[in-house]
């Protein structure tokens, strides 16, 4: 990563949050080319390796990490999936994802302004989200398809992203179904994704595709292929439920594929890691992978997102620490 602040000013919060509809054509899909998706393969001793030596080939030190911090701010979609979720709960976090960092702090840094990429929720919380944040530019992604586990009747699935794009939800983050990755059955996924996602209508869609679950990195790069193929506006590596969630390996055969993939069309493909990252140096070695691999262009909030929440209160620690010289503890940074 190169030692240069991320950003110079802060932006306004419309701007900030740059909804893809926005400011990216959107990925149109394209026929099903399974020649491309069996030629997919993926060397992971080599892949592996390349992963593990990021940590000690790329940092960034003082004003310029702080700058990259603020930026992966804007990166984030605040997140609450929780089974106890209430309507307090989700304002609260809306209220968060509004002013992330505390003003004084910001002041200082002369980042005043900046906000969350988008908050995150359950279908039943889009009406509070959306209400919540109107008139900020924030928007509502709305977790959907028999989330996490992707398991429900496909017409209630369908159901589910109509009735969450109609509530106001501006992105939906669906779940693939594991079993044809596992079975091989490529058609299948292609004809799934493309349901979900010309049901999304208008709104961008993220599709997950549990990769803790796929089995093999040759899995997850012809699966990348497949939901992009049919039309996903970005790919997502995990739900955070999985036992293994987003890791730099996964990360690297996903982006990738999006490389690939735009190469070919000249579609551009965003990518979410989520489930996992909640330190600010992890989410460094995410950015600087990214920068790395697909350029400057991938990092901004229309082609990358976090999926994550505790990771924002360990990113304002350690901002505070570059303002004022002296770590807080780190319930003095609540979600809400």
């Amino acid at each position: 990563m190169s030692e240069k602040p991320a950003t110079t000013k802060a932006e306004s919060p419309a701007a900030t949050a740059q909804l893809p509809q926005l400011t990216l054509a959107r990925n149109p899909g394209m026929e099903l080319d399974m020649d491309w998706v069996l030629r997919a393969q993926a060397n992971t001793s080599a892949i592996e390796r390349r992963a593990a030596t990021l940590p000690g080939r790329r940092s960034v030190k003082k004003a310029f990490q702080a700058a990259w911090l603020c930026k992966a701010i804007t990166l984030i979609d605040l997140t609450t999936l929780a089974g106890d979720d209430t309507e307090g709960r989700v304002k609260r976090l809306c209220a968060k994802a509004r002013q992330p960092v505390r003003a004084d702090l910001l002041k200082a840094l002369g980042m005043e302004g900046i906000t969350t990429g988008a908050v995150c929720v359950y279908h039943d919380m889009v009406p509070t989200a959306v209400e919540a944040l109107r008139g900020s530019g924030i928007p509502v992604a709305a977790v959907s398809t028999g989330f996490p586990a992707g398991l429900s009747p496909f017409h209630l699935r369908l159901a589910e992203i109509e009735e969450s794009v109609k509530a106001g939800a501006e992105e939906i983050d669906i779940v693939i179904s594991r079993r044809h990755v596992l079975t091989g059955n490529w058609q299948a996924l292609y004809d799934e994704m493309k349901a979900f996602r010309a049901a999304c209508g208008p709104a961008h869609v993220k599709a997950i595709l549990a990769t803790g679950e796929l089995g093999t990195l040759q899995n997850v790069a012809r699966a990348s292929l497949v939901c992009m193929m049919a039309g996903a506006d970005f790919i997502k590596t995990s739900t955070g439920k999985e036992s293994v969630n987003a890791t730099l390996p996964v990360s690297l055969v996903m982006i990738r594929a999006i490389r690939d993939y735009f190469d070919a069309t000249g579609h551009r493909v965003g990518y979410k890691p989520a489930g996992g990252i909640s330190k600010s140096k992890d989410a460094l070695l995410y950015l600087a992978l990214l920068k790395d691999e697909l350029g400057p262009r991938w990092v901004q909030p229309d082609l990358f997102r976090f999926g994550a929440s505790s990771l924002l209160g360990d990113i304002e620690r350690q901002l505070e620490h570059h303002a004022t010289g002296a770590y807080s503890a780190s319930y003095r940074h609540a979600m809400g």
